[in-house]
């Protein structure tokens, strides 16, 4: 069976992690390590964690829920923590608040991986986005393509950090950038696990299914100025800084032309 890792990094999430822990305890698919990377947060946060591991381990649904509360340097921080600790074939992040659409999403995702078939470097898929009480709200703007490769996000982040589940043994080559950026790590990161597939001849598997309902309004629209600046950097950086800068102005051009 196919195992997946399911990083949850927190700090002081109480109010919107025990959706995220009801959602991963509903998966009927068993082979799940839950890592939970908590910051040491000063709400109820740690003890929500401990409980739903006890729930869990009661359970018995096949799930191994790890919890740890330390001192880190971040978000990006974590998540490296997380791939680090990760011992499945994909790593998932699934930020505190963000849920799977249903109790057999995971289920739907290993049924798009063929029998006998090289695990694919990358699986992804589509996103919702969600209120904090779970309604639906819209579709995610930017959709992935049906053939999806590294040149794809210059056209933006076509697909969702928590839709994008890569092999693990990639993910730890490829570690986040946490020290040059501190809000599209998880974009330049996506980038460069897929040109490490198109390097070793990896497809990308489009599950073409909705596989996470992401919270709105997370870390990068709350700092929308600066996470644009960053991400351009970003974009030159693996796309060149003449063609990203073109690229914008184009951005620019057809904004104004749809108003």
């Amino acid at each position: 069976m196919i195992k997946f890792t399911i990083v949850t990094c927190t700090y002081n999430a109480a109010s919107v992690l025990q959706r995220t822990l009801n959602s991963v305890l509903s998966q009927k698919y068993a082979d799940i390590e839950h890592l939970i990377l908590d910051g040491l947060s000063k709400d109820e946060t740690v003890e929500m964690a401990m409980d739903y591991k006890l729930r869990s381990d009661k359970s018995d649904n096949g799930h191994d829920v790890t919890v740890v509360s330390e001192k880190d340097k971040g978000l990006y921080d974590a998540m490296n923590k997380g791939i680090r600790f990760a011992t499945g074939d994909y790593v998932i992040f699934l930020n505190a608040g963000d849920v799977f659409p249903n109790a057999e999403t995971l289920e739907t995702v290993v049924a798009s991986i063929g029998d006998g078939e090289q695990l694919p470097g990358v699986l992804y898929g589509d996103t919702d986005i969600v209120a904090t009480d779970g309604h639906f709200l819209r579709h995610r703007r930017l959709s992935p393509p049906k053939r999806l490769t590294w040149r794809s996000f210059q056209w933006g982040m076509l697909v969702c950090h928590q839709a994008f589940y890569a092999r693990t043994d990639l993910a730890k080559e490829t570690p986040y950038n946490n020290v040059e950026y501190r809000f599209s790590a998880d974009v330049d990161w996506c980038i460069r696990i897929m040109k490490l597939c198109a390097k070793r001849r990896l497809a990308l598997r489009n599950v073409s299914e909705v596989i996470v309902n992401y919270l709105d309004g997370g870390m990068t629209n709350k700092n929308h100025k600066a996470s644009l600046k960053e991400r351009f950097r970003v974009m030159a950086k693996h796309y060149g800084f003449v063609h990203t800068a073109l690229l914008h102005l184009y951005f620019v051009i057809r904004s104004f032309v749809k108003k």
